[in-house]
């Protein structure tokens, strides 16, 4: 499954805001239609917007070669641009920082922009199967599975973080259920895991957000991996509003906590979560439901995209290059030496 082509001349996404009920994929040329794209999550996860915005910017390297422009004043405005999409993803400035030191280095060259971009995906396709391999490695035979919005091959370049954990498992025929939160408010558990999960054989049952403290208290939870949108230098890490709650009700009920991230997604120069930028979105995700108003008019609402899990509630996080233990500090620093 896949969510993002390049055709050399065109970025192709597929518009996540149409599934489940259908499949249909949109063509870019222009980077600034790409950066609208990150915002209104036509693209979304992580590593997906960050490929997106490195593919973008061979997109800008494009207009500024035909249009005979000053090509570093030209660039810097498109990564600007693309910068302030999303706030919160780690991964989107990462790229966005690797395709600039490719066009310092190799000024207007399409060839090697364009390159660079389709390395950076394919870098990521090879990171999530490597967080699979070892991320199965924790789960016993029978596991009941839970997670939380969407980290799966719609989220990354293919095949995916948390959900590239569960389909190894799967293949392992070690996963007995997959529990997926619906996801308030936009609703990426329901829409988009479900379909994953349905698409790949595996077992899914969907559950509102509100259930999932009832099933661990019944015994039905055997472990939780969620995927991570920027991790902080001590492990604390933020992913989709709601994985704080999951945490602690986890840590209440003794279950294993994960989160599964590649390289790409840790930020050593923040020390810790309260330094993570949290994006707050328009109110009318939560008054309004399936395009009905739910919520009374002028009815004050708080919509933040993300949470931050303290690294204390986490079991462990799983990335390309293994398992990574408590203390995270000091695991997270030499991981990325």
């Amino acid at each position: 499954m896949e969510a993002i082509r390049w055709e050399h001349d065109a970025l192709l996404l597929l518009d996540q805001t149409r599934l489940p009920a259908s499949e249909h994929w949109l063509r870019y040329i222009d980077y600034r239609e790409v950066s609208q794209a990150i915002k209104t999550m036509v693209v979304r996860g992580a590593p997906a917007i960050g490929i997106a915005a490195a593919y973008a910017m061979v997109l800008a390297a494009r207009e500024s070669i035909h249009n005979n422009a000053d090509f570093p004043a030209a660039m810097s405005q498109a990564k600007a641009a693309l910068a302030a999409s999303r706030p919160t993803a780690v991964n989107l400035f990462w790229a966005l920082d690797r395709m600039e030191c490719c066009w310092k280095a190799c000024g207007p060259d399409l060839s090697r922009l364009e390159n660079e971009a389709c390395t950076i995906h394919l870098e990521d396709i090879r990171m999530n199967r490597a967080i699979g391999e070892a991320g199965a490695a924790l789960i016993r035979k029978g596991a009941r599975v839970l997670t939380h919005c969407n980290a799966g091959a719609l989220a990354t370049g293919g095949y995916g973080t948390a959900l590239g954990v569960i389909r190894e498992a799967h293949t392992q025929r070690k996963v007995s259920m997959v529990y997926a939160d619906e996801t308030r408010p936009l609703l990426q558990g329901a829409r988009l895991t479900t379909y994953e999960l349905l698409q790949d054989n595996i077992p899914v049952t969907l559950i509102c957000d509100n259930m999932a403290g009832c099933l661990m208290a019944q015994g039905e939870i055997d472990l939780i991996v969620v995927g991570c949108d920027r991790m902080a230098a001590n492990g604390d890490f933020a992913n989709k509003i709601g994985t704080y709650s999951l945490a602690v009700l986890a840590r209440h009920h003794g279950i294993p906590f994960y989160t599964a991230l590649p390289s790409s997604t840790i930020d050593l120069a923040i020390p810790d979560g309260s330094h993570i930028p949290v994006e707050q979105r328009d109110g009318n995700e939560i008054a309004c439901f399936a395009g009905r108003q739910t919520g009374p008019a002028g009815v004050r609402t708080w919509n933040p995209s993300f949470d931050v899990t303290p690294h204390e509630l986490l079991t462990a996080a799983i990335t390309e290059q293994g398992v990574l233990y408590p203390p995270f500090d000091k695991a997270l620093h030499d991981h990325l030496l």
